[in-house]
This record gives structure tokens, C-alpha cells and sequence, in this order.
């Protein structure tokens, strides 16, 4: 493609040496770029691509794309406003527009975003729809599968996704929205026709300087929506609520208190830990030919949590949204296995080995509200600090486990840094560690503290009795929890059989070694 039929989807402020050259592909970090590509430099947190233009033209780069004016370059050089926004816009244009060719679901809020994501994918594959998943466990499409190192990737890998989907048919692409993609553009130029604002909690305020900034970041999805598009709103979240009247977008408004909006969740019964309730259309709903009458029905979820009904009842909006039938609906939420690392129970043979994210407060409060809820003898919680997420977050993570440490009988926790186990941007810092020693001291939770997840986690199985609950709680530093406490639990019991045993870790995407 040509330089200058790319540079129409960007403002230019200046440049130098103009050259129509032939465009091959395009790069954001140096040392990918090939012959004939357009380097785009980005200003990171801890890198600035300005710094490495030598690089990519060495490399063959043949133009540039910049925010400051850099000297002593003979290739092609366009100064923009945001170079994030340009790679945006310019990765739109050099793949076709590629997302304009499916529907695009995009899913925010603090917590739920995974678990939400994979349960609407299960009911629109039950429609027989093709689609593709974007998020934080994993990029899945067609036969492709690979990790996912961020929730919602740089623009330039995004629109390339789309690209791929498209060429494989893809009718729906269903994605997580994180804060920070929101607030560095990684989704700018995304067509998204359905988009959720799920909840709002304190996590990665550190990293947004304010609550007031995160929020902003999270609303932008909403507030930017098209006229065309629909938005999901909470009812029972103030924040979300908030939004009806911000955005342009058509608006399908549900809650499980707030019972006054287009769905509401009636009877929710929580026994068994796994959700049973009634799913009200409270006013009719009208998507192309398909028109849903109100009415009531049932849902019976296989993944335990209340938490769970609040996912269930966002992917179900989706699913209607989509002209997905209701029977459809409710075969596919009664199949739904559940996310991994979302309150996955791992073991289950006279104690239970649960394995949960933990991500922030709310993920928290819900995880040990249900806990509160199932029978069992002791818990022994092995949790691995949040490391890089600041003092802030750390320090709420610990108030919200000492609040509920009392309610659970819970007086020690094991506690790990998980030093082996995590990349250096997830790494604990010595005021995060400290911020979460004070709250458990001024708590009376005696900490059993280990460097190493394998440690921590050998302590806890040590201990455990009959009725017993391990919790494997935490983000990052505790995905190769669940490996490493099954490989402990056949060292302690090598008469299991081991096939059965790692029967739940078939097919994972996170933590496996």
C-alpha cells in the first residue's frame, strides 16, 4: 500500500523528506520491524520509541511516524499529535477496516470482563455463530489459540486479529476492554456495535493517578459509542447507571436489586453455590425480526458464585441482543463449564482446592461471600500478593481479606511474592508487601510468608484435613498454582490417578509449566 493513501486516515502537523514510498507493513517496536515497513513510535512507560528510530530504519523501516521532531533522518518523517492514535487509525486502514466486517462486542468493568466474555461466546456459539475472543486468557478464533500477555492487545495486533477473523469468517468477535487499552487508544478505530460497562471498582487507580481518571478511562467505551450501537448498563452499579444519559448509543438497562429496568434477575438461589434464578424481560426487547415479548424464564448455571449471576446476566443481554433464542440461552448457560482461574475448583475428593484470580477488592468480596455460603471445616487461603499494582490496591486487596477473614474463621494466611513464578512488571515492590503485612498485623491474621509460590503452597496442602478448602488466590503470580498444588497433592497421594487428577488443567491457556 502506499505511504500516502495511508497517511489520509491521520491528522498530519508537519514534515519531512515526502515520499510516496510502497508501505509493506507496519511496527511499533524496532527491533520487528522488516524491510519496507512504517515505524510508528510510541511513547511507553518505560520505553519511548523515539529512541530506537536508528533501529528500525538500520532494520529497513523506510518511514516514520512521530510526536517530536527527530534530526539527522533522511527517510520520510510525519509529525503527529498522538502517535498511539495514528498507529491506531493507520492499522484500521492498512488491513481494510477489517472489524466493520463482524459484529464487535466490547466488555468493560472492573471485574467480570473474562467469565462474562467466555459465557457470551458459549451462547452465541450455541447459535451456531462463528466467533473470536479477545481477552485476558487467551486470542481464540477458528483453530488459532495463544495466551494473552495483555487483556486487550496494542491497536496494531488488535486490527490484525480482525484481519484474521474476517479471513476465517468470523461473524462475531467478543472482547475484553481494559482501562488502560481505553486510555492508551490500543482499541482506537474498533467498530464496536454491543458494548458493557459491567462495574466499577478501585483496581489500577494507582495507574490512572485517581478513581475519577479510571473512571473516565472505562466510560469513554460507552460515551463513544455509536448511534447505532447498543449499550449494557448495571442498574445496580451507580457508575454504570450514570452513563445512560451519556451516551448515544441504544441503551438495554438490567439488574439484580434494581429491578426497573429491560431485564431484571428474580429468585436467585445460591444453596448449592451454583446459581439457580428467573430472568424477567420486563419491557419488550426488538433486535432486526426477532422481537422478545416480556416474560419470565429459568437459569441454571454449572459455575458456583454470585458473582456468576451478574456475568450470566450481561452475556445473556448480548444473546438476546443478538436474536438468540431463549431456549438457546438457557441450554447453553446450564453447559457452561466456567473460566479457568475464576473460582475453578481443581480437586474435590475430601477437601476442595478452589483456584480464583483474586484480582482486586471486588473480585474479592465476592469469591469469600460465596465461600460463606458452601460447608465446609477449614479454609486455608494461600494468596499471592499483587505485585506492581501500587499501595493503594494492595492495601484495599488486604482490608477486604481481613473484613471477611473473621466471617470465614480465618485467623493465619499463607502468603507468597511468588519471585519465580512472575515477569519484573509484576514483580512484588517493598511498599506493596509491607502495605499488606500492616493491614494483617493490625487484623491479627498471622502471615506465613514464603519468597516461592511452590512453597506456599506445599505449606497450606500440608495442613489440610478432611472438609477442608484450599483457596488459591491471586493474579499473576499465582497462575501456576493449580499445577503446582496437583504435582503436591501426587507426591503426597501417588496412589490418585494422575490423568484424572489433572483432568481440570486439560486444555488451559495460564500457568502451565
Amino acid at each position: 500500500m502506499k505511504l500516502y493513501k495511508l497517511l489520509d486516515s491521520i491528522d498530519i502537523i508537519k514534515s519531512w523528506h515526502e515520499n510516496n514510498v510502497e508501505i509493506k507493513g507496519i511496527a511499533y517496536h524496532s527491533g520487528r520491524v522488516n524491510p519496507g515497513d512504517l515505524f510508528v513510535c510510541i511513547k511507553g512507560y518505560k520505553t519511548d520509541g523515539h529512541k530506537f528510530i536508528s533501529q528500525a530504519i538500520e532494520n529497513g523501516a523506510v518511514a516514520v511516524i512521530v510526536e517530536d521532531v527527530q534530526q539527522g533522518y533522511n527517510v520520510p518523517q510525519f509529525c503527529v499529535k498522538d502517535t498511539r492514535q495514528a498507529l491506531a487509525a493507520i492499522s484500521d486502514a492498512y488491513y481494510n477496516h477489517p472489524s466493520k466486517k463482524m459484529k464487535v462486542i466490547g466488555i468493560t468493568g472492573t471485574n467480570g470482563k473474562t467469565s462474562t466474555s467466555f459465557m457470551t461466546n458459549a451462547i452465541l456459539e450455541k447459535h451456531n455463530l462463528e466467533t473470536g475472543i479477545i481477552g485476558t486468557v487467551m486470542v481464540k478464533f477458528g483453530n488459532y489459540i495463544e495466551p494473552s500477555i495483555l487483556t486487550t492487545p496494542e491497536s496494531l495486533d488488535l486490527h490484525h486479529y480482525f484481519l484474521q477473523m474476517r479471513n476465517q469468517k468470523v461473524s462475531h468477535a467478543i472482547m475484553e476492554v481494559s482501562s488502560s487499552a481505553l486510555e492508551l487508544n490500543r482499541v482506537g478505530n474498533v467498530d464496536f456495535d454491543i458494548v458493557t460497562f459491567n462495574n466499577i471498582d478501585r483496581e489500577h487507580i494507582d495507574l490512572h493517578g485517581s478513581f475519577k481518571k479510571y473512571f473516565e478511562a472505562k466510560a469513554s467505551l460507552i460515551k463513544n459509542a455509536k448511534s447505532t450501537a447498543w449499550a449494557i448498563l448495571n442498574l445496580d452499579c451507580p457508575y454504570s447507571k450514570s452513563l445512560i444519559e451519556e451516551t448515544k448509543a441504544r441503551v438495554l438497562t438490567y439488574g439484580v436489586h434494581d429491578r426497573s429496568g429491560y431485564l431484571c434477575c428474580k429468585n436467585v438461589d445460591l444453596s448449592t453455590g451454583r446459581a439457580k434464578f428467573k430472568v424477567e424481560i420486563r419491557k419488550p426487547i426488538k433486535v432486526g425480526d426477532v422481537e422478545y415479548k416480556p416474560q419470565e424464564f429459568n437459569i441454571d448455571l454449572s459455575v458456583p458464585g454470585y458473582h456468576s449471576v451478574y456475568n450470566a446476566m450481561v452475556a445473556i443481554s448480548i444473546g438476546l441482543l443478538n436474536g438468540v433464542p431463549i431456549s438457546t440461552i438457557q441450554e447453553a448457560m446450564n453447559f457452561f463449564k466456567g473460566v479457568e482461574r475464576r473460582f475453578q475448583i481443581i480437586y474435590d475428593d475430601g477437601f476442595k482446592i478452589i483456584d480464583d484470580h483474586f484480582a482486586n477488592s471486588g473480585n474479592i468480596n465476592v469469591t469469600l461471600e460465596t465461600l460463606t455460603m458452601m460447608d465446609f471445616n477449614r479454609l486455608h487461603i494461600v494468596y499471592a500478593i499483587r505485585g506492581s499494582r501500587g499501595v493503594t490496591t494492595n492495601r484495599e486487596n488486604a482490608k477486604t481479606i481481613a473484613k471477611w477473614a473473621s466471617k470465614l474463621n480465618t485467623k493465619e494466611i499463607t502468603a507468597t511474592l511468588s519471585r519465580s513464578h512472575v515477569r519484573d512488571k509484576d514483580m512484588v515492590t517493598d511498599e506493596e508487601l509491607n502495605a499488606f503485612i500492616e493491614v494483617m498485623d493490625e487484623a491479627g491474621i498471622k502471615v506465613h510468608l514464603y519468597d516461592e509460590l511452590s512453597d506456599a503452597i506445599s505449606y497450606a496442602l500440608s495442613d489440610v484435613s478432611q472438609n477442608d478448602v484450599v483457596l488459591l488466590a491471586g493474579c499473576q503470580g499465582m497462575d501456576y498454582g493449580a499445577q503446582i498444588a496437583l504435582e503436591n497433592l501426587y507426591e503426597l497421594m501417588p496412589n490418585l490417578d494422575k490423568n484424572d487428577l489433572f483432568r481440570t488443567l486439560e486444555n488451559r491457556i495460564a500457568g502451565i509449566l
